[in-house]
């Protein structure tokens, strides 16, 4: 069983990632953020590191779903599936060129296909996180990364409120994989009684695909 997570960044999936992983008593896939050298960069001069922190993650994103399709037992925090979304809200910021673009998505294509040749081709379910946008910035406040802070850099804020924006219909189009939608304001995962909540409603997703 594969599962991936997807979200906004402060959303709360990689928590969520953890739990599912130890309630399922299986691997996580973490991502790559704290090892990231092209990051903190990119948050300086977006302009300057569009193009390579999008090839840095795709590598990335494309080591970890191979692996965890392959193993067949694995939980996944963030998954190639959404890494277009990034490069492609890039491109509308003037991050990325158009030709930096499509060498981007002919090299993700070529990747995808490769997937497709795999005993087990996609995953078994996607689990999409969502909050309210406040709190979504207050979440990112809270976990305090030096270069995501937006206080000072409304053009940051207005990132994140597009980035929030187009999840909402990148969630309404994929079609990968059986997805479903967790409310992660409702269910705050600090109390231990809606992580109770969440993972059982993930159970049940995951019984009536084996069905």
């Amino acid at each position: 069983m594969v599962i991936i997570t997807a979200g906004m960044i402060g959303v709360g999936k990689t928590t969520l990632t953890g739990l599912i992983a130890d309630h399922l008593h299986t691997k996580a896939f973490f991502e790559p953020v704290g090892n990231n050298p092209v990051l903190p960069l990119y948050y300086k001069d977006p302009k300057q590191y569009g193009f390579l922190l999008q090839i840095f993650f795709l590598n990335k994103r494309f080591s970890m779903i191979k692996k965890a399709l392959a193993d067949d037992n694995n939980v996944l925090d963030r998954s190639i599936y959404e890494d277009a979304l990034f490069t492609k809200e890039n491109n509308k910021e003037g991050n990325i060129s158009d030709t930096e673009l499509e060498v981007y998505l002919n090299l993700l294509d070529n990747m995808m296909n490769e997937l497709q040749e795999l005993p087990k081709k996609a995953p078994d379910l996607m689990v999409y996180s969502e909050t309210d946008f406040e709190t979504i910035l207050y979440r990112i406040k809270k976990r305090g990364r030096d270069y995501e802070q937006f206080d000072n850099d409304p053009a940051l804020r207005d990132y994140y409120y597009k980035m929030w924006s187009a999840y909402k219909e990148w969630y309404r189009d994929y079609d990968a994989s059986p997805k479903m939608k967790v409310d992660l304001q409702k269910y705050n995962l600090e109390d231990p009684k809606n992580v109770t909540e969440v993972l059982g409603e993930i159970d049940e997703h995951l019984k009536s695909i084996r069905n």
